[in-house]
C-alpha cells in the first residue's frame, strides 16, 4: 500500500485500514467499514474536510485515536445505548475537551466524568443511569490496558493486557502491532510460525522470550 507522506502526517498518528481496526479490535469488518463512513466520516465529522480517513476501499486508513474510539463506540452500541445519544455525546464532549477524540480519552473510559448530552436549550445535561453503569463495567477494565498521556489521550494499547507483550503503540512500526519494547511485528513472528518455524528459532532469530513468541502466536491466533 502506498500513501502520500503529508497525508499520513494529516491523520495524525499511526496508519490502521479498516481490516486492521478489525483484526485488533475483533470486530466485524463490515461493521467498521460501514460505521467509519456513517459516522466517523459524516456525522462526528465536522467541516467538510475533517473527516476521520483517508483513501477508499483497501486503501482506506485512519488513525489510533480512532481506532481507539472504535472499540468505545462498539461497547457502547452492544450494551444498548443508542447510536442517536453517542453522537450527542460525541459532539459535546469534542467541544468540552476541545479534541475531535473524546472517546480516546482517560476522562470518559475511566468513567471518573459524567457523559453529557445537548440538551435543546443548550444546556449540558448528564446521562442516563444505562449509560454510567456501561462506562463502569465495560470501558473502565478497558481503560487498564491503555497508557495516556499528560493531556489525558491514548498513547499505547495492550489488547491482551498489560500481563502480556503485544504493544500497539503509533509510534513504532506505523501503529501496527509489535512486540514489548521491540520494533518487531508480530505479524512476522505469526509468519514464520505458519511457515513451521519452531518457537525456539523464532525466540532466537529475534532475541525474543518464549512467552513474548506465544503471546504473538496467541494474537494472530484470536484475531482469526
Amino acid at each position: 500500500m502506498t500513501f502520500d507522506k503529508q497525508n499520513i502526517f494529516d491523520i495524525g498518528t499511526g496508519i490502521y485500514t479498516i481490516p486492521d481496526i478489525a483484526s485488533i479490535l475483533r470486530l466485524p469488518t463490515a461493521k467498521v467499514r460501514r460505521w467509519m463512513k456513517e459516522y466517523w466520516n459524516e456525522k462526528f465529522a465536522q467541516g467538510e474536510h475533517n473527516t476521520f480517513s483517508q483513501g477508499s476501499g483497501k486503501e482506506q486508513v485512519t488513525n489510533f485515536y480512532t481506532l481507539i474510539e472504535f472499540y468505545t463506540f462498539y461497547q457502547l452500541r452492544l450494551n444498548g445505548v443508542s447510536s442517536d445519544k453517542i453522537n450527542k455525546a460525541h459532539e459535546v464532549l469534542s467541544n468540552l475537551y476541545q479534541t475531535k477524540y473524546p472517546f480516546a480519552k482517560s476522562n470518559i473510559l475511566t468513567g471518573s466524568k459524567n457523559i453529557f448530552f445537548n440538551h435543546e436549550d443548550g444546556e449540558l445535561i448528564e446521562a442516563d443511569k444505562g449509560l454510567q453503569i456501561t462506562i463502569k463495567q465495560v470501558l473502565e477494565p478497558f481503560c487498564k490496558n491503555i497508557d495516556f498521556d499528560l493531556n489525558s489521550l491514548a498513547t499505547r494499547f495492550y489488547p491482551l493486557g498489560k500481563n502480556h507483550n503485544i504493544v500497539i503503540d503509533p509510534q513504532r512500526q506505523f501503529g501496527q502491532p509489535v512486540i514489548g519494547d521491540t520494533n518487531v511485528l508480530t505479524e512476522t513472528v505469526f509468519d514464520l510460525h505458519r511457515a513451521g518455524e519452531s518457537s525456539k528459532v523464532i525466540a532466537n532469530i529475534f532475541e525474543l522470550t518464549s512467552k513474548q513468541v506465544k503471546d504473538a502466536i496467541d494474537f494472530h491466533l484470536r484475531a482469526a
